[in-house]
């Protein structure tokens, strides 16, 4: 069974993905950090105790990496969108076991204290474009950010994957929230959060 772990931003620039999603949703995002290993950088914000958001962009700063970037990162073009969604698993080898071959191996990623491993295709591109979710496991012991952030009373009640075959993808991805539509057409996200200032979208 698979969980939505975080669900994520795309942006040409990190600050003007900060400053999009934070003019919609009406709250601060936190400083995050960096991925050296795929020379990107992020915000996050906390989406109550188990779920949480980040803006990821390329960071202009970070050394070469001798591979794509993740997410898609290097042929991006645009205005801050959603991009991507990630999901924990309960049974996290036999995810990746049933998980279409294009999700990617998963890579053994850290970061001052944390550990992590995250599925990452090695030509930097996202399965059926981001429709079907990168999967994600913790390292043993590791606190994951929603229990780091600070709560600011938003709340995802709606997660869009719109995709010409989201019917076939569903078939593929075991989980149960009633969050999750899946919506056949033009491929993209939508999400609806419960916010301070009521609801708000992100498409």
């Amino acid at each position: 069974m698979l969980h939505l772990d975080h669900i994520a931003v795309v942006a040409e620039n990190l600050e003007d993905g900060r400053r999009w999603v934070e003019g919609i949703l009406g709250v601060p995002l936190q400083q995050g950090g960096k991925h050296d290993r795929f020379g990107t950088h992020n915000y996050l914000l906390g989406l109550g105790p188990d779920l949480y958001f980040e803006v990821i962009a390329k960071d202009p700063n970070a050394a070469p990496t001798g591979r794509p970037t993740w997410f898609g990162l290097d042929h991006f073009r645009g205005a801050p969108r959603l991009g991507n969604w990630i999901c924990s698993a309960d049974d996290y080898d036999a995810a990746l076991d049933s998980a279409p071959k294009t999700v990617g191996p998963a890579l053994s990623l850290s970061r001052d204290d944390i550990t992590w491993q995250l599925t990452a295709p090695d030509d930097g591109n996202l399965p059926f474009d981001g429709a079907f979710p990168s999967l994600i496991r913790w390292g043993e012991g590791v606190v994951p950010p929603p229990a780091k952030l600070p709560d600011q009373g938003v709340r995802l009640t709606k997660w869009e994957v719109h995709h010409p075959k989201a019917s076939d993808i569903a078939k593929q991805v075991t989980m149960v929230d009633d969050r999750v539509v899946w919506v056949d057409g033009p491929q993209g996200f939508r999400a609806e959060f419960d916010t301070p200032a009521g609801t708000k979208v992100l498409t």
